[in-house]
């Protein structure tokens, strides 16, 4: 059953902490594709919770993700795109996914892809992430449907100084979103 995921295209939109352990865990199953699109660099504070390493520090965030899920498997075909999204460039580079995985860390920057998936693109599904920041908690951790759009998190846990995102919820959110993806493919065959 786990071959057919073979079949499908997955999207990641920033690839930091969510969208690179998301990246990981998707290309560990299988999937047939993973678009990885960051415009952003890897920095040291960075490797507390994102699929980096201290000798990437300073290389593109998606090149990198690239990198290190080709040294996992080569059943998954990788596409790395070094851009900052617009509405106009999610409609383009997201066309052929399946599924788009939301791994923004900016407010914003998540509200404006869910905007236009959800006028320009409806049929298409979304994986997003929201309040995950701090640590324990895990009771608070759910999954919430709206129609073709998939919200995993707590909903509430904002990033602060006394709440830092930190590896343990924000790694748990990005297999919450990545067995999500899943779970929509198996719903879909």
């Amino acid at each position: 059953m786990l071959e057919k995921l073979s079949n499908f295209t997955i999207g990641i939109a920033g690839c930091g902490g969510l969208g690179s352990n998301c990246a990981v865990s998707l290309a560990r199953i299988g999937i047939g594709k993973l678009i990885l699109i960051d415009f952003d660099i890897i920095v040291e504070s960075n490797l507390n919770r994102q699929y980096f390493f201290r000798d990437q520090l300073g290389l593109k965030k998606c090149n990198a993700l690239k990198d290190n899920i080709e040294r996992i498997t080569h059943q998954t075909s990788l596409e790395a795109i070094d851009q900052k999204l617009t509405p106009e460039s999610i409609v383009n580079l997201f066309s052929e996914c399946d599924i788009i995985v939301e791994a923004f860390d900016k407010d914003d920057q998540k509200q404006m892809l869910l905007e236009t998936v959800i006028e320009m693109m409806p049929d298409k599904y979304v994986v997003s992430g929201s309040g995950l920041a701090g640590w324990g908690n895990n009771n608070t951790l759910k999954t919430v449907q709206f129609d073709h759009i998939f919200i995993c998190g707590d909903f509430e846990t904002g990033v602060c100084d006394e709440l830092p995102p930190l590896a343990p919820r924000v790694c748990t959110v990005a297999n919450m979103q990545a067995n999500q993806v899943v779970e929509i493919i198996m719903n879909l065959l």
